[in-house]
């Protein structure tokens, strides 16, 4: 090793990595990722600037083991805000590693070096000397040319592109860093490209693909059910050119929304070349089914990484290490983050609409990727009613400023235009969202196809699970895992074949139950299944008879969506029921959250004032009314989580705001599980040898379960090991269970003191 100035220590081919370098790449994949952002050169400063602190003295120690606790990120935010008056950058560069923090005057005026030196808040030192450290940065880079600035320092718009700013920046510096711990000593190794969309071609793909589903449904499935999806279709591809913005997309459960808003998506994207389509999915196993349609229709024609799948929860805690990253389990942590550099992505409202606020590197990364995107949310109904609000707020500028297109799909619309003015006071656009689908009321009409029997006494377990035995094939869903458990044991207990699908299996599990139920109902044999409201939106199972746990409106007009779905008999057959309480226990606790429960009081209190005992689940009105009614009574705008949010976008405090944005409050771990032995031995053997990457991550999602992280002194620590890593270290998201004893065949991972720990 020779005296040069270092970004980081030699990887496994004994090649250092000089900061010059470094941040020259970092700059060029900045500058390629912000082209289309008018605070392109604020970013470009920002890559310049972020790892100025490492051409002090002490970080050559701290390469070589001698030194730790070492700041190298406020000399370069410092410079950025005192020299080039950019906040925005300034942020970036100190979040890069502890996280955007807050745009107050008062902390900004703390990251000064000099006061740092005296006293750090984080009990850090910094690298050298300020003057010594500015001097040895200007030997490797010269000069960097004015800057205006464009972001302003306060303001919800001036955050999220601060954010979005931050997110290209941290994703260029994790892949340089990447391709350097995984060179040779040829040179850096990046990894693969993610390859281009091509929506011409995709679309016509897909437009063969729906013929020739078309024509093999032509024999089994009701000509309405047929008509009505053929009208959607074309529906789609007619509102496809409609301009860049906010839309929503309301048609009936059954009528094809899944495929129909993947072709308008496509058509979209050739009209107003959009480069990514965004797949937004609130359960898991809707998540399994719609990634594997879209895989087996595209992949035989782009290959393996034109469809990415990213459904894990993991990686929502802690992501603030006030260290410099050479420590190996941070490092480890950073590189296996997600980017989305995939033509096709599928995920979760949590990955999604938390990266939208948060404030930590890995979690922000990908943020840059949503520009020039296509947007959907499947089943936007599920949208936390009291996050509502910001979530619309920065939907809205997404699009507004970075020419996305957001769709909110679902047979149950939320009126969340009636938040229009709430959303105006946090940024200015507001929520004016166009309907894509002019004949929505006509396809509601068409596919009328069950009745339903709204019970208003208890049922007691027994009584139910009686009712259920009469039928050959039944679906019955609960509102809470406990009670799912409860009746499917006592089927079990009968000797009765009984199926079960719950967030506790992982991916291929329950794509083999639904595969398995799918098969059963075609050939009319026996089928049991009971699940939780995971199965509700988007499933596509047709079972003659549902039973449902009184809920939500819109949670029973989607469990009606899994009967008689393809019209096969004149009228399906739906009851919903009301279990019966445990001695001593408030009706609250027989549904999953508050929220949830003050959603199926509004749908009780509807039934009440209805004149017939019913209500029509195939009027939109309802839904409409519904909704307004449900944000009037919990008024969303002015709820406690809602006042915290606002406070901290005035007060610019992005560490506050993503603390205050959560539709999960617990941090998360993803478990392989050995419900494939032979995939789980391979899986394992690379972990231990070698230790894991991104490409393992994406082969491990499937046969992995995500639970909440369990306390230290949890006994499920006894039975999962975390998994070792290619850059050393362990892993803190990824864990491997070892006792596979603890794997049901029925019911998924069910480790010592689960409630504790599972997501329901």
């Amino acid at each position: 090793m020779d005296t040069s100035i270092f970004a980081h220590s030699a990887n496994k081919a004994g090649v250092w990595h000089p900061l010059r370098e470094h941040l020259e790449s970092v700059s060029s994949l900045v500058e390629e990722f912000t082209a289309d952002f008018p605070w392109q050169k604020e970013a470009i400063l920002a890559a310049l600037l972020h790892d100025q602190g490492k051409a002090g003295r002490r970080f050559a120690d701290r390469l070589k083991g001698k030194e730790k606790g070492l700041d190298h990120w406020s000399a370069g935010a410092w410079a950025a805000l005192t020299v080039w008056r950019s906040v925005a950058a300034a942020l970036a560069i100190q979040g890069h590693h502890i996280g955007l923090q807050s745009a107050d005057r008062s902390y900004l005026r703390a990251i000064d070096p000099d006061k740092l030196l005296k006293q750090h808040p984080l009990k850090l030192r910094l690298t050298d000397d300020p003057s010594v450290t500015q001097d040895r940065f200007s030997q490797i880079i010269s000069s960097i040319p004015k800057v205006e600035t464009v972001i302003p320092q306060l303001g919800f718009g001036a955050m999220f592109d601060t954010r979005v700013l931050f997110s290209a920046l941290v994703d260029a510096d994790f892949l340089d860093t990447e391709a350097h711990f995984q060179g040779d000593e040829s040179g850096k190794c990046y990894r693969a490209r993610g390859s281009e969309l091509n929506p011409e071609i995709a679309l016509e793909h897909l437009q063969d693909h729906i013929d020739r589903l078309t024509r093999e449904r032509a024999a089994t499935s009701d000509q309405v059910v047929l008509q009505a999806r053929s009208i959607l279709w074309t529906e789609m591809k007619r509102s496809a050119s409609f301009p860049v913005g906010i839309h929503t997309l309301t048609a009936p459960t059954g009528s094809g929304k899944t495929l129909a808003m993947l072709g308008f998506a496509l058509k979209h994207a050739v009209e107003h070349n959009l480069k990514r389509i965004v797949m937004v999915i609130p359960y898991l196993n809707i998540l399994d089914q719609t990634a594997k349609t879209y895989r087996d229709i595209f992949e035989p024609l782009f290959g393996e990484g034109y469809v990415l799948e990213h459904h894990s929860l993991a990686g929502s805690g802690s992501d603030t290490e006030a260290e410099d990253s050479e420590n190996d389990r941070e490092r480890a942590r950073r590189l296996l983050s997600e980017n989305w550099d995939a033509p096709i992505v599928l995920t979760t409202n949590v990955q999604i609409l938390e990266s939208l606020f948060a404030n930590r590197p890995s979690r922000c990364r990908k943020l840059h990727r949503l520009a020039k995107s296509v947007i959907l949310f499947d089943e936007a109904q599920t949208l936390p009613p009291a996050l509502a609000v910001s979530t619309l707020a920065a939907l809205a500028k997404l699009s507004n400023s970075y020419q996305s297109s957001v769709v909110f799909s679902t047979a149950t619309q939320p009126a969340f235009e009636h938040l229009h003015g709430a959303v105006t006071n946090i940024y200015e656009a507001g929520w004016k969202p166009v309907e894509l689908v002019s004949k929505h009321t006509e396809l509601f009409s068409m596919l009328k196809r069950v009745d339903i029997e709204w019970r208003r006494e208890p049922t007691a377990w027994n009584t139910l699970y009686c009712e259920l035995s009469e039928h050959q094939q039944v679906l019955c869903i609960v509102n809470l895992k406990k009670h799912a458990i409860l009746l499917t044991e006592l089927f079990k207990d009968s000797g009765r074949e009984v199926f079960q699908l719950s967030t506790s299996m992982c991916s291929l599990h329950r794509q083999a139950v639904l595969k398995t139920v799918r098969e059963r109902l075609d050939r009319k044999e026996p089928c049991l299944l009971i699940t939780t409201q995971c199965i509700e939106a988007g499933v596509d199972v047709d079972f003659p008879a549902v039973y449902r746990a009184f809920g939500p409106l819109d949670a029973i007009a989607q469990a009606a969506g899994r009967c008689n779905r393809e019209g096969r008999l004149t009228v399906g057959q739906m009851v919903v029921f009301t279990p019966i309480s445990e001695t001593g226990c408030a009706e609250r606790y027989l549904y999953p959250t508050h929220e949830y429960y003050q959603a199926a009081s509004m749908t009780s209190l509807l039934l009440n004032e209805s004149t017939t005992d019913n209500l029509d689940i195939y009027d939109p009105e309802l839904f409409r009314a519904y909704y307004r009614r449900l944000f009037d009574l919990s008024r969303p705008e002015s709820g406690k989580k809602a006042q915290v949010i606002k406070e901290c976008i005035d007060a610019g405090n992005y560490a506050g705001l993503a603390d205050a944005y959560r539709l999960i409050d617990q941090d998360t771990i993803s478990i392989l599980v050995p419900y494939n032995q032979s995939d789980f031995n391979v899986l394992v053997k690379e972990a231990d040898e070698k230790g894991i990457n991104s490409a393992w991550q994406k082969r491990a999602q499937v046969t992995s379960v995500s639970v909440f992280r369990p306390k230290r002194e949890h006994s499920v620590w006894g039975v999962i090991y975390a998994a070792k890593t290619v850059y050393g270290g362990e892993s803190e998201e990824w864990h491997i269970l070892q006792k596979p004893e603890f794997y049901d065949p029925v019911f998924g991972f069910r480790p010592p003191d689960a409630p504790q720990i599972l997501i329901g």
